[in-house]
């Protein structure tokens, strides 16, 4: 098996690889004239992911690619792995089930899976089946031991000793029954939110804008509903959301909100619209894309209660009250490797199994 130290050093030449790759996107000047076989085979993955996925632009693939270049430093993985005793770890086979809702989403279960030295047996969302294999070619390319630890599998799952599977309430019942005898982390649909207090300054709002519409919120950390104070106009929010008005010309996009607009005035619901976004006033927590739902609040404490009662329906909250120990607005979309999806910690549960 690789030592850790190595796989460490493999993850550590990734995320050099992909700050590179997007400086070199974004014309920097000490890149711009960088043309490696690694930079073509990610631009081709860029390309072909694309194709396969129009939810997956390029903009959006890069922004991924280029948060986990961000979190892949030597200082952030030894920090993040020092909690726990990884060399003690005795190897399993471990089964990764993973969405396609946004790129590289199931990154992190791969990441924890190879780094406590353990198989993945990777089972691809047929809506991302290009970009974690590129990065895994990458990874074996630096470390080809690695090639050991790393099975992507298109048909029936065989020879695991634990599941990580994510999906939505539905699939969770299927994964349940196929998966239910073995170890197992089975996430099923969550949803992130925000509460405004109504003293939100121009820039505040404009960061919740990028915490809706990153991803275009398909994303579980997206924010799919807003708690505003009773009595609150949405005028300010939708002044700040305007930059986002290029997504008219995403047609899936487009699509979505032209629809959820027609369902609205047929069904003569009362709705808020500034021609590419919809607000509607709604309990439910899961909104429609192009949608997001709102809810009046009058005591603070009692919707912090509230929603501390549901933690299981939620993946985030944000805030912009420094005394709230909520995320900061513009934050959803760039977790630490600390923040385990659902908040189970997908390392101990590794460990633990073996």
């Amino acid at each position: 098996m690789v030592k850790l130290e190595s796989r460490i050093k493999a993850f550590v030449k990734l995320g050099d690889l992909l700050r590179q790759f997007f400086a070199f996107k974004k014309d920097s000047p000490e890149f711009n004239n960088i043309n490696t076989p690694e930079i073509a085979a990610l631009e081709k993955a860029i390309y072909l992911a694309g194709q396969k996925n129009t939810w997956f632009t390029e903009e959006q693939v890069l922004y991924s690619l280029n948060s986990w270049g961000d979190l892949l430093t030597e200082a952030k993985l030894k920090q993040w792995l020092s909690d726990y005793d990884i060399e003690s770890n005795k190897a399993i086979s471990v089964a990764l089930i993973m969405a396609g809702n946004i790129p590289l989403v199931g990154f992190h279960d791969f990441l924890s899976t190879l780094l406590t030295g353990n198989k993945a047996i990777v089972k691809l969302s047929s809506q991302d089946t290009v970009l974690l294999p590129t990065i895994a070619d990458y990874l074996i390319q630096v470390e080809p031991e690695l090639g050991l630890q790393i099975d992507f599998v298109k048909d029936r799952l065989l020879n695991y000793d634990a599941v990580i599977a994510t999906g939505s309430n539905n699939t969770s019942r299927y994964f349940e029954h196929y998966f239910g005898k073995k170890p197992n982390i089975i996430r099923r649909n969550r949803n992130s939110v925000a509460i405004l207090s109504g003293k939100e300054s121009d820039s505040d709002l404009a960061l919740l804008g990028e915490d809706i519409f990153r991803y275009y919120g398909l994303g579980c950390r997206n924010v799919s509903k807003l708690y505003v104070p009773k009595g609150y106009v949405f005028n300010q929010f939708f002044e700040n959301i305007e930059p986002y008005a290029y997504l008219k010309n995403q047609h899936k996009y487009v699509n979505n909100y032209d629809y959820n607009k027609a369902v609205y005035l047929m069904s003569e619901f009362p709705f808020l619209d500034n021609g590419f976004f919809i607000l509607k006033e709604d309990e439910a927590y899961a909104s429609p894309i192009a949608v997001a739902f709102y809810e009046y609040y009058e005591d603070f404490e009692l919707l912090v209660e509230k929603l501390n009662n549901q933690q299981d329906q939620l993946q985030c909250v944000l805030s912009m009250n420094s005394k709230d120990k909520y995320l900061p607005f513009g934050s959803a979309q760039l977790p630490s490797l600390k923040d385990y999806a659902d908040g189970i910690d997908t390392v101990e549960f590794l460990l633990k199994t073996s």
